[in-house]
């Protein structure tokens, strides 16, 4: 576990990323990420980088499909130049209904199409830092102009590492692919790691002949961790919500069919359609919670970490979906760590 590095959420009002970013730093932490919720992805990691603290920044994940390449290119290189060469670009593509609804953009075979994204980002970083001639011509987007007005110039941290959200086979194959990491969504198990997971992520390895080492699988993990009874319904209850709401989504359904839980998927959507969010929760029992989720006392949870991800990951990112108790993070990274 030594060699394991511990990332959690960058939670803050906006303006005040830069505190967190210290707080987070000075807890123990070696990396703070953002994700694509109620503001924006980016945006909230600006401030977080002019902290200059010891933490690595990320984005978990920028919804890529909605973009241009270029724009997340711009983004990650300039997030890459103000917090010292510490930014990560993760990406992932959503789901349909968001994509075409909320996002108004179109949706089509998006393993393909984020490939094509990853692959022309990485073509756009070669152009401007090495001056190689820009000339991508991908299935789903082409860039083959570049000129010196809108050519940032060589990044003196080198390019930001790209890496991809992913759950199912295929996303998941493709990103240890062609990707530098593989987000490993947080709606998981030991089990839908062991028989889905890493056949594919070896897959996808041999496919391009890299080996393990070439490849930064970071594992994400919903924590209910508590000291005290109190503590543990707090968390318990936050928990219980975000699994809920991930359940309800079909691209989810697979870990829950790995586990003998089929069912629950389609309950759990017709609850959500009908916006009865706390009915939903309260499908979650303690064996789904412990399957899905690690829980307990700071010790406990950095046994189960250990048990689920640690002879596979080489980071994890902490989920704490509720007000979780003064000194509790630290406690377990100390107990992960020793």
């Amino acid at each position: 576990m030594a060699a394991l590095r511990f990332d959690t959420q960058l939670t803050a009002p906006l303006g005040e990323e830069d505190r967190a970013a210290r707080l987070l730093a000075e807890t123990g932490f070696d990396g703070a990420f953002t994700f694509e919720g109620p503001h924006d992805v980016f945006f909230p990691l600006v401030t977080a980088a002019r902290a200059g603290v010891d933490l690595d920044l990320m984005t978990n994940v920028a919804i890529a499909l909605p973009r241009s390449p270029v724009h997340l290119a711009h983004a990650a290189w300039d997030l890459q130049s103000l917090s010292g060469g510490r930014f990560r670009l993760g990406l992932g593509t959503q789901v349909r209904t968001h994509i075409e609804r909320r996002y108004g953009s179109t949706w089509s075979h998006p393993v393909e199409q984020l490939e094509d994204c990853v692959a022309a980002i990485k073509a756009i970083f070669a152009a401007w830092q090495d001056g190689t001639r820009l000339n991508f011509r991908g299935r789903y987007t082409s860039h083959t102009l570049m000129t010196p007005t809108f050519n940032p110039g060589p990044n003196p941290h080198g390019p930001p590492p790209v890496l991809v959200g992913a759950l199912g086979p295929r996303m998941t194959e493709m990103a240890a692919r062609v990707a530098d990491g593989v987000l490993l969504m947080p709606f998981n198990s030991r089990r839908h790691y062991q028989e889905r997971t890493l056949p594919a992520v070896r897959r996808g390895l041999a496919a391009t002949g890299r080996s393990a080492s070439d490849v930064e699988l970071v594992a994400e993990v919903i924590v209910a961790c508590g000291r005290t009874e109190e503590e543990l319904a707090t968390a318990e209850a936050g928990v219980r919500s975000l699994l809920s709401f991930y359940g309800s989504t079909p691209a989810y359904a697979p870990v829950l069919d790995v586990e003998g839980w089929g069912d629950l998927q389609p309950e759990l959507n017709r609850l959500s359609k009908e916006g009865r969010w706390g009915d939903m929760a309260g499908l979650i029992d303690a064996h789904l919670l412990a399957t899905l989720a690690v829980r307990g006392s700071p010790a406990d949870c950095a046994r189960q970490i250990n048990e689920r991800v640690g002879d596979f990951a080489s980071r994890v990112a902490f989920y704490f979906p509720y007000a979780v108790g003064d000194g509790v993070p630290a406690e377990l990274l100390d107990s992960l760590r020793r």
